[in-house]
């Protein structure tokens, strides 16, 4: 019985010093990513045009190549990549005909500001317009009331001969 107690205090002191020294640093497990949305990657797939069919968005773009790009839009996004990045590749990949806006940057700030000053500029040609409208609008107002006499009749023959004509008719 002795023994018995002496092997199962051996066994119980084996089994506390291999939980004791398993406690100690754990090693590093890699978890898996969770595999990115549809949504998350159509997301920055609509910033995108697709580098081989003109004018197609990259997330509605039927060819193959674009689902392997969204695809590795998936891959890198699942990587921790941010979506400026992953544009980024694109962009130095495929040029800056890939993105849906172009960079503000060079030549490139005149689509932002022309624009707007074309805007400012055809508001501002039409407010005169109609000031000047307005104007003419009131001058013959003014100036038959002013009780002055009516108009000479025109010196041009033909002009005579019509005025004569719209009187016969009334």
């Amino acid at each position: 019985m002795k023994f018995a107690r002496l092997g199962l205090l051996a066994f119980l002191s084996l089994v506390f010093a291999s939980l004791f020294l398993s406690a100690g640093p754990a090693p590093a497990v890699l978890a898996q990513q969770p595999t990115p949305a549809d949504d998350e990657v159509n997301a920055i797939a609509q910033e995108l045009f697709c580098p081989v069919c003109e004018n197609v968005p990259l997330d509605v773009c039927p060819t193959e190549a674009c689902r392997q790009w969204r695809e590795l839009i998936r891959q890198m996004l699942a990587e921790g990549k941010s979506e400026e990045e992953i544009q980024q590749y694109f962009v130095e990949n495929y040029g800056a005909r890939v993105l849906s806006e172009p960079p503000r940057e060079g030549i490139n700030w005149l689509v932002y500001v022309v624009p707007p000053l074309a805007f400012l500029g055809g508001a501002y040609l039409l407010f005169r317009a109609f000031r000047t409208w307005q104007r003419l609008a009131r001058e013959p107002e003014a100036e038959a009331g002013s009780g002055s006499a009516p108009a000479a009749p025109p010196e041009d023959e033909y002009a005579a001969r019509f005025e004569a004509e719209l009187k016969k008719r009334k």
